[in-house]
This record gives structure tokens, sequence and C-alpha cells, in this order.
């Protein structure tokens, strides 16, 4: 089951909300003794997460789970990174991870218990029924029962909790079933900041997409993220603030890549970083502190010069 994104980070009426965790979606099955850890696309991962897999002896035989996995730092943040380093590990290499970055599953629901297909149970249902599980059976690390609440001031509290790794919060109707559609709303926590544009895809005089930066408490140049794709109108607006790049340019020689965890390299232009623009960008940083999703352009900044942008600063170790 998925969800579609909102713009009201209200909880509606006849909802249930849940903290929405930076991590990967997986359903986890057990049956007589094997079980069966899947990603949403349907790759397995039980071989990268042995630590999982043991832990499944807690669970009751013949029931499946849907939640995500996480990965805590010694802060208790999320670890994204962590976690995503981990999927190509196997054999020693994979026990190796799991003793020094152990993964957990937080559990939000139950699709099969002891038998029992319980996809056609409100969620309401489901919900009282996987808290059972957890109380009966006294579970304990990797399982972690997600978070659940009617109450809207405890859901609004935790949009609060970005700092640690939380993205927003998922709003699940009462009354719905668990089934293959998007039935379910999310709310992922945004902020609207300025950054410096010193590179983009595309040419100078219609650039596809900007690669932003920002300068460091040394005054070096810090790559922290991308734009989304402009509209056309929106290239031809900030074609017409940009210059091109002069000798010495910080990103000289530098590579970026096409996505997040991706190997594939972008073909960027380098431009005089003296332009500011405004972007939207939600909360998910990597480890280095630069935006892991796309930001969205709201606006070119000609009246902000490089000095008015925030400094960046890494994350704390």
């Amino acid at each position: 089951m998925l969800a579609t994104p909102v713009s009201d980070p209200a909880l509606p009426p006849m909802c249930a909300g849940e903290p929405k965790w930076d991590g990967f979606r997986a359903l986890l099955s057990v049956n007589a003794g094997r079980v069966v850890l899947r990603s949403r696309r349907g790759t397995e991962m039980a071989a990268s997460f042995p630590e999982i897999v043991a832990g499944a002896v807690q669970l009751p035989d013949l029931s499946a789970f849907d939640g995500e996995l996480v990965v805590w730092d010694a802060a208790g943040r999320l670890a994204f990174e962590r976690l995503q380093n981990r999927l190509g590990r196997r054999g020693a290499g994979a026990a190796r991870a799991a003793q020094e970055w152990p993964a957990h599953f937080v559990a939000f629901d139950v699709l099969r218990l002891s038998g029992t297909d319980t996809t056609g149970w409100p969620y309401q249902r489901r919900r009282a029924a996987l808290e059972s599980v957890f109380a009966a059976r006294r579970l304990s690390a990797p399982w972690v029962l997600c978070p659940s609440s009617t109450d809207p001031d405890t859901v609004r509290e935790w949009l609060t909790w970005t700092s640690v790794g939380i993205e927003g919060v998922l709003f699940k109707r009462l009354t719905d079933p668990y089934q293959p559609s998007r039935g379910w709303q999310k709310y992922k926590v945004r902020e609207t900041t300025e950054a410096i544009v010193g590179a983009v895809t595309g040419s100078l005089t219609a650039p596809r997409g900007l690669l932003l930066g920002r300068y460091d408490h040394h005054g070096r140049l810090q790559y922290t993220g991308r734009t989304t794709t402009l509209t056309r109108a929106a290239s031809a607006t900030v074609a017409g603030h940009l210059a091109p790049a002069q000798p010495g340019h910080p990103w000289t020689g530098w590579s970026f890549s096409a996505g997040w965890g991706s190997r594939e390299t972008l073909n960027v232009t380098l431009v005089e970083p003296d332009s500011v623009v405004e972007v939207g960008v939600d909360v998910a940083r990597d480890a280095a502190g630069r935006w892991r999703h796309p930001a969205r352009l709201h606006r070119a900044r000609p009246d902000l010069s490089p000095v008015d942008v925030p400094r960046w600063t890494p994350p704390p170790h």
C-alpha cells in the first residue's frame, strides 16, 4: 500500500497518523522458519541483514509484516547512508556490518497473522493486532513498533522530529483495508532556503537544472545538492542571471553524481558562483549534510549576494 503526497499537515478526520521514517520500505514474512525480506520493488534483502533474519524467531509463524528498515547512528539520528551501504554486503561482510551498524525493522502493519490473512481488516483492527503481537511476545530489537496516534497534537509534534531523521507523517484511514493502491496520504516537511548556483546542466543560456552550493566557514564553496528539472520559464529567468565561470572556479575538476547512490555522472557547465536562488528542500540529508533529494526552484534572488546565503555547516559527528 502506497501514499499520495498532500500539502496539509493537519490530521484528517477518521485517520491515524504515523511518523514517516527515512529508511527502506520492506515486507517481511515468516513461514516454517523461512524468512523472506523484500523491498517495495521485490528485491530480496535478507542476505544483507542477517540480524533481521535471526530476530525473526521472536515472531509468530505464518505471519507477514509491512515496515521500514532503518539504521540509527550513535547520536540517535537515522543514518540512511549506513543503511544504503549495507545493501551490497553478503556473508561475513554483512555480519560485520550488522555488528557495527545494526538495522531495525519498524513495523507499522500486519498482513498475515498466524496463517490468517489480515489485509481485508480495517486499519484500526490491524493496528490493534500488531500492538498485541508486540505486547504478547515482548518483542525487542531488531523489532520496533511504529507509533500511531489519532491525537492531532501528537501528530503535529512528530513534524518537529526532523533533526533525528523523521521526514514527515503518514495519514491512514481507520476503516480502510490494506490494498495495493495509494490509499494512504503523506506530508513531508519542507523548508525554503537560499543557495548559490555553482554549475548547471544543459547550457548557460538554457539551463535544465542547477547545482547548488554554500560557502563554509573557511571560505570554500561546498556542494549542497541540485534542483529538479527547470520549467522553460524558470530556465529563461535564471539564465539571465548567470555568467560564465572565470578561471579558478572552486569546482574545477569536480564530478557530480546523476542521482543519490548512482555511479553515473552529470555533464555540467560551471558558472560564476555569484547568483543566488531560493529553493524548497525536504529534511533528508546525507552524511556530509547535502540535500539528498532534489530541491525545487522557487525563484531567482538577484537582490541577494553570496554573503547573504547561510553558511554550509557539516552535521555533528
